[in-house]
Parts: structure tokens; C-alpha cells; sequence
């Protein structure tokens, strides 16, 4: 599975390797009343440039797959690889970028400042700093808001900045959890057709992990389906919309038809009427 066509690819992309590549992974944690295993045999390959989504009932383990995937905890068994690199050399290496529900700005800083801050940390020079903030803010459309504070922006602007923020060191991988969960329709709606021009503008593959199945059947090239705990992929449902996601979309037929296939996956009746055949 290939991601969509774009007229830009991330700096420094020079290997063919998956962006994700998991196999067999599974997480178990330990607690005072015994172990919870969240995860369990889990096999995903999201390609190059390629956006997918996870989606899955309430505690079946999407968020504990993108925090092994972004080296934030480690599995328990199995394999999990990022361009060909143990996650942790790929932490290292800044091949990703995250988003999380909460933009989580910090309210001293202002929009530049906010951006800016991955690459202060990695030492960047202060000239390309401002070079590379000028033209993240151009990408998310905050121009005119960079010497702003965060409680000066409203909830979409500053999950803008976030995303802006996310790919300041051009990672070539994006995870987001639930980055538009706590906005109004209308805002999410706009961020969605947003996120879907960055990603084809930066041609950064995405994992992105949401609970809404519009967002994800609007979003993705491929939706992942997971069972409830423990977490295990069921289904994978692919949209073949190409490049083109725009208003028009949401109303089309083929739009319909991939929601209601996520939804019978999510509740496991795609399986029960295959089996009916």
C-alpha cells in the first residue's frame, strides 16, 4: 500500500523502508491486582507517506500503539521498526513529529516561540529558526499570528500551532492522538481538510488515532480497526479516494459506503455477513 502522490517529500527521506512496521507486538502492564495485557499480537505496515487510522472501541490500546511507536513505552514482545530503525533510533533521529488532544503550548511563549521550541532544543542556529518558523506558520495559515500568545488563539488556531510545531525538525512521520477531539464540529471539520492538505504538501506519512468514524474514513488511505482490550487489529478497510479530499467528499456515495464499512468492522458484522455467503 502506497501513501497519496505529492508534489513535496520530507528532508533527508532516503530509504523505501515502511514507516511503521510492527510485528507481533504486544503490551502487557503490571498493577497491584495483576498484569492487563493492552495490546496483543498486532501486525501493521503503514508505507511511506501513507496516512492511516487507528480506530477502536474506548481502552483497546490505539494510544498505547502510538506512544510504543513514538518510543514513549516499550513492548512487551514482538517487533516494532520506524524507516528500518528501532524506535528508539528513530526518536533519536527526530523521524517523527507528535500531536496530542491538548495542543499543550506553553502560554509564555508566543506562536513563534511555541514552533520554534524543537529545534532550540536540538540547537538549531537561531536564522534558520526564524526561516523555518515563517514557513510553518505560512503552511498552517497563522501568518499574522506569530508574535500572539496562546490564550490570544482560539482552540482550533492553537492545535494549528501544535501541528505546525510537530513538524518543525521535517519529520517524516506524524502521530496524532485525537488531535480535534475537544473542538466544535465546524473547527474539526476545517483542521481535517487542513491536515489532509499538510500531509500531501509534506509528504509525512501520518498515524492518526480518533474515535470518530467520519474523521477517519475522510482522513486515511487505509482505517485500522481494533478489537476491544486486548487491542488487536480486526479489520483494515482502505478508501481508494486518491488525492482529492474535499467538501464534495463528504457527500459522495463512496464517502457513505467506507463509513458504514468502519462502522459493521468496528461492530463485527462485515465479518458475520462474509461468513453468511
Amino acid at each position: 500500500m502506497t501513501g497519496r502522490t505529492t508534489d513535496a517529500a520530507p528532508a533527508g527521506t532516503t530509504t523505501t523502508a515502511p514507516a511503521v512496521s510492527a510485528s507481533g507486538v504486544e503490551k502487557v502492564f503490571a498493577t497491584k491486582t495483576g498484569d492487563i495485557t493492552a495490546l496483543t499480537d498486532v501486525h501493521l505496515e503503514v508505507a511511506a507517506g501513507e496516512f492511516v487510522s487507528l480506530i477502536g472501541p474506548s481502552g483497546c490500546g490505539k494510544s498505547t500503539l502510538l506512544r510504543l511507536i513514538a518510543d514513549l513505552d516499550g513492548p512487551t514482545a514482538g517487533s516494532l521498526e520506524i524507516f528500518g530503525k528501532p524506535a528508539a533510533q528513530a526518536r533519536a533521529d527526530q523521524d517523527y513529529g507528535i500531536a496530542f488532544q491538548q495542543a499543550g503550548l506553553l502560554p509564555w511563549r508566543t506562536v513563534a516561540g511555541n514552533i520554534s521550541l524543537p529545534l532550540e532544543l536540538h540547537g538549531h542556529a537561531r536564522a534558520e529558526r526564524t526561516a523555518r518558523v515563517a514557513e510553518l506558520a505560512e503552511l498552517v495559515n497563522l501568518s499574522d499570528f506569530v508574535d500572539r500568545y496562546p490564550d490570544e488563539l482560539s482552540g482550533g488556531m492553537q492545535q494549528r500551532v501544535a501541528i505546525a510545531r510537530a513538524l518543525a525538525a521535517s519529520p517524516r512521520l506524524l502521530l496524532m492522538d485525537e488531535p480535534f477531539g475537544a473542538l466544535d464540529e465546524m473547527t474539526r471539520e476545517y483542521l481535517q481538510s487542513e491536515l489532509t492538505r499538510i500531509a500531501a504538501e509534506t509528504g509525512a506519512a501520518v498515524v492518526f488515532v480518533t474515535h470518530s468514524i467520519p474523521e477517519a474514513v475522510f482522513l486515511s488511505d487505509r482505517v485500522v480497526v481494533m478489537s476491544p482490550r486486548p487491542g488487536r487489529i480486526t479489520e483494515v478497510v482502505e478508501t481508494t479516494f486518491g488525492d482529492t479530499r474535499d467538501e464534495d467528499l463528504r457527500e459522495s456515495p463512496a464517502y457513505f459506503e467506507r463509513v458504514t464499512a468502519v462502522r459493521e468492522a468496528l461492530h463485527g458484522t462485515r465479518i458475520e455477513r462474509a461468513n453468511e455467503r
